[in-house]
């Protein structure tokens, strides 16, 4: 029994660490809101996203271990060069802004634990993750990635020290009460753009390269290959689960504390700390501060190096322009905490620029996936390819009902 958990543990990687990076203090701000807003009756919609997450999560880490390139080297095939780099562009806009909302939530939990100035924090925090990307070695870094998904746990924790109406919660998980209100038609938006984020593709799959890589190169056969995507598929399923386990643990613990309190509006992940200290007691706070800073360190990095190879070697100049963009993103992310803009104003911006930028690469990436030419004998399956459709045409709906929110104002 111990000797199948330890090789069920092995087989957990990029994929665990993408869905645990998922959770950020920006989610975490997300679905703080969600909770505080509506209470319970929003539960449903984290149990709707699980397939449609793992269903595209496991098509970019396919073709990524499949094809042996990351995303934006597959996607050259398929995207003219002028709106490749408008892809980028917003991705990196993206990217920046929370990187910005992230570290500065985590300076701000830090604070509040210990005292002390956020901007020194967000500083220390900043430059802390360019120097452990840089010098770490890939396989020592991503250990402790692997490491920091734990800190996840710390909102079971706060779920355990709150009292639960369970059968309303059930109730309200599975059978969704939906009606036509903006207020909860812009947080559905601002779940699934949290949940399906254009640069969690990008690290999965580049990630799935690095793993192959690091491991014996080129696979010798096709039962070797197929083995790698039975260990991806269960990878992916288990951190996309977790992921969203959690994110239905913040949700439910805030519905159960702030909402119930009347406190409905919720600006950012620190302020949920505050709120929760006076009603769920300080160890909850605590809690949930701690589980902001470890989801900062363990996002922070997935978010700058959404693309490219932290193996590359510093030293022999093969990786300079690839840690130069990761250390610009990052400290960009720590300027930008000293600047008066809302939080709010850029997690929705970050959203939207997710948001437009991820129907298209989503596209992308199903015929990339079905195409015999880059796949070989591994496209996908009619299951997998009418999920990642599936999730497609949601995204896409996602940002028509974003655009005409902003339209309608």
């Amino acid at each position: 029994m111990l000797k199948r958990l330890r090789h069920h543990l092995r087989q957990l990687g990029p994929g665990l660490i993408t869905g645990a990076a998922d959770d950020d203090p920006s989610g975490i701000a997300t679905y703080s809101q969600a909770g505080a807003q509506f209470g319970t009756r929003m539960l449903w919609s984290l149990v709707i996203t699980l397939p449609l997450m793992a269903a595209i999560q496991l098509v970019s880490a396919r073709i990524g271990y499949v094809t042996g390139h990351g995303l934006a080297a597959n996607m050259k095939r398929a995207i003219p060069r002028p709106w490749l780099l408008l892809l980028v562009g917003l991705l990196v806009t993206a990217n920046t802004l929370n990187i910005a909302a992230d570290i500065a939530a985590m300076a701000e939990a830090l604070r509040l634990l210990v005292g002390g100035s956020a901007h020194v924090y967000a500083i220390t925090f900043g430059l802390a993750c360019v120097v452990m990307q840089v010098f770490l070695p890939y396989q020592s870094y991503v250990r402790w990635l692997k490491w920091l998904t734990l800190a996840l746990l710390a909102y079971l924790g706060v779920v355990c020290m709150v009292h639960i109406d369970w059968g309303e919660v059930l109730l309200h998980a599975l059978l969704p009460q939906l009606r036509w209100d903006a207020d909860l038609l812009l947080t559905l938006v601002a779940v699934l753009g949290t949940t399906i984020s254009p640069y969690l593709f990008f690290w999965q799959a580049g990630q799935e390269v690095e793993d192959r890589q690091a491991g014996a190169g080129q696979p010798h056969s096709a039962h070797e290959v197929r083995r790698h995507l039975r260990r991806i598929k269960f990878d992916t399923i288990v951190g996309m689960s977790f992921s969203n386990a959690i994110a239905f643990f913040i949700m439910l613990s805030t519905a159960a504390t702030l909402h119930r309190a009347g406190i409905t509006h919720i600006e950012t992940s620190a302020q949920a700390v505050e709120a929760l200290r006076p009603l769920a007691g300080h160890q909850a706070a605590l809690l949930f501060a701690l589980g902001i800073i470890g989801t900062g360190l363990l996002a922070v990095p997935v978010l700058a190096g959404w693309e490219g190879s932290l193996s590359l070697k510093l030293e022999r100049g093969q990786g300079r322009g690839f840690y130069g963009v990761i250390a610009v993103a990052t400290l960009v992310g720590v300027a930008l905490c000293f600047s008066p803009m809302d939080p709010v104003r850029e997690l929705f911006w970050s959203a939207v620029f997710n948001g437009v930028a991820a129907v298209p690469i989503m596209a992308a990436m199903m015929l990339l996936a079905s195409s015999r030419k880059v796949m070989g004998g591994h496209t996908i399956g009619p299951r997998l390819r009418a999920m990642g459709w599936l999730a497609t045409g949601v995204m896409l709906a996602t940002v028509l009902a974003l655009g005409w929110m902003s339209v309608a104002g």
